[in-house]
């Protein structure tokens, strides 16, 4: 078995007939070799190692020694050697442990959280599992199931872990949840899991995967589809209440012009405030619906920030305004008015917030946004003009920030609000190619970030004319596909002195013009009708008549 004849193995040691394993280092030669000198000296006791021979061949094998001490000759202790050919058993050993390593590597390298639970207890958890949870993987191991579910889905997830360790093999073997991190944080996470044995029991083997970011990503693509549907409806019903509006509001100019009595005046004035009122809504709703931006034109956000934050804290003393506004304009094309209304009912929101007074921060500055900032709320990356609306009022939960851009909800009681304030104010910044976003928490205050296409055109100087009634006796063309607005519109413009030609829909009207173009001095045309459009119906005109200006 051993390298050499019988006269080189006689007075040799177990270590020394091993000469391979002179290269193997001085502390395993050692430890061989203290291990042969306790069995010498201990009468009592087997000492076992492991070792590696050489063959008569000359091949190497691994081998058991086993040593004991039989006797004295020539004082001098008589040792006897059982050694035993291990070398399949350190193959089969060495195979299962690159095995477990392979595994290993590939379960503490994955993206995914693994783990195993038996029995309602995590019983073994990878490094990812520990980095998600906030647990270190010895206080996962033995962890209850549950500590890591929230609340409202502990009895939906320990049921199928309970039904699939029964054998039930219709549920669903992927599904999602909100799991709990040590700290308390709160992340959704989709959980793919199947039925496995460990240890001679029944299991779950259970992959986890964050996809919180993924959940608000889509929860934001959801919104704004939804806002996106409402709005269409909504510009429809303030399209068609705005008409009914007008035609109201023109009977009532044409009675005004006529001698009443001072009850009849009253009437009518009271039905001219209630229009007022009524058009208020109407106006905000359109801007909620996404309607045309009426008057864009760069202008200096800081200026108009703080033009408008002078005129709410006039009236608003409680309320201490802090404005923070870099020295160069921050310009974007917009509407002024519009976005003044829009910063009006974020001021008013905060000031409802904070009924016991407190602080308003608004702050202006120029960002650039990447892909990935802008493609929730669909819109291209680049620079964007932002205005920062933050208080220090009550606060909101999340069920709420979820909801406040919706037309008609509000938190205030009756008689403080339409809910319409916000939602115009979402219909608005979408118009200018810009999006709102919230933050709040409560108790805490609520902070807006309204972002709009920066410009690096000149800010324009608004300028402001008191409006004048022109009479005149020149001939008109009208068209309009509503009758409540051709009808109105013909008799207050015939009060002027104007003679008026009416037509119900685009090809009337070209078809009008074409006949009277050299006595029309001026065309009204609505942008809204079936059929053939307004800006259509213009390009025909202007094809019959070039010099036709808009």
């Amino acid at each position: 078995m051993f390298a050499g004849d019988s006269d080189s193995i006689i007075n040799n040691s177990v270590v020394d007939l091993s000469p391979s394993m002179q290269n193997e280092g001085v502390s395993s030669k050692q430890l061989a070799r203290k291990l042969t000198e306790q069995a010498a000296s201990n009468p009592d006791a087997m000492q076992t190692f492991e070792w590696q021979h050489r063959r008569i061949d000359g091949q190497l094998f691994d081998a058991e020694v086993r040593l004991k001490r039989f006797g004295i000759e020539k004082d001098k202790p008589l040792l006897v050697a059982f050694v035993r050919d291990i070398t399949s058993r350190k193959e089969a050993e060495n195979a299962l442990r690159q095995s477990e390593m392979k595994y290993r590597h590939l379960i503490e390298n994955a993206d995914d959280a693994i783990f195993i639970a038996q029995e309602g207890m995590i019983v073994f958890a990878n490094g990812k599992a520990s980095i998600l949870m906030g647990y270190t993987e010895k206080e996962l191991t033995r962890l209850p199931l549950r500590e890591i579910i929230h609340k409202n889905d502990q009895k939906m997830v320990e049921d199928r872990h309970r039904r699939r360790l029964q054998g039930e093999t219709e549920l669903p073997a992927t599904y999602s949840f909100i799991l709990v991190t040590k700290e308390g944080v709160e992340r959704t996470v989709q959980l793919s899991t199947m039925l496995i044995e460990w240890e001679g029991q029944p299991a779950t083997l259970n992959f986890l995967r964050d996809i919180t970011d993924q959940k608000k990503l889509e929860d934001l693509l959801q919104q704004a589809q939804k806002m996106e549907a409402i709005g269409t409806l909504a510009g429809g019903i303030a399209h068609d209440f705005n008409n009914i509006l007008m035609g109201i509001q023109g009977r009532v100019s044409l009675m005004s012009v006529k001698r009443q009595s001072a009850s009849e005046k009253e009437h009518l004035q009271a039905i001219e405030a209630h229009v007022a009122s009524a058009a208020s809504l109407t106006r905000q709703l359109l801007g909620f619906a996404r309607g045309g931006k009426y008057q864009p034109k760069p202008t200096d956000l800081n200026k108009l920030v703080r033009y408008s934050a002078g005129m709410f804290g006039r009236t608003k003393k409680e309320i201490e305004v802090v404005i923070e506004t870099p020295e160069s304009p921050v310009v974007s094309d917009v509407d002024r008015q519009q976005i003044e209304q829009v910063l009006l009912n974020l001021y008013v929101n905060a000031w409802q917030a904070m009924p016991n007074g407190g602080k308003l921060y608004l702050k202006t500055s120029i960002i650039s946004l990447d892909e990935r900032q802008c493609k929730p709320h669909g819109k291209p990356p680049g620079s964007y003009a932002r205005i920062t609306v933050m208080d220090t009022g009550t606060g909101m939960d999340e069920a709420i920030q979820q909801r406040i851009f919706d037309p008609f909800f509000t938190t205030k009681e009756k008689g403080r609000g339409t809910g319409l304030g916000l939602a115009s104010a979402y219909g608005i910044v979408s118009n200018h190619n810009g999006f709102i976003t919230v933050s709040s928490k409560v108790n805490h205050g609520t902070s807006f970030d309204i972002y709009m296409p920066s410009s690096e055109e000149v800010p324009q100087q608004s300028s402001q004319q008191e409006p004048t009634i022109e009479m005149g006796e020149e001939t008109l063309l009208l068209i309009d596909d509503e009758e409540i607005v051709v009808e109105v519109s013909q008799a207050m413009l015939e009060q002027l002195g104007y003679s008026v030609l009416t037509a119900r829909s685009g090809n009337d009207g070209i078809s009008i013009f074409r006949q009277a173009k050299e006595k029309v001095a001026l065309v009204i045309l609505d942008l809204v009708m079936p059929g053939m459009d307004g800006a259509t119906t213009f390009e025909q005109i202007r094809k019959i008549h070039k010099e036709s200006k808009e």
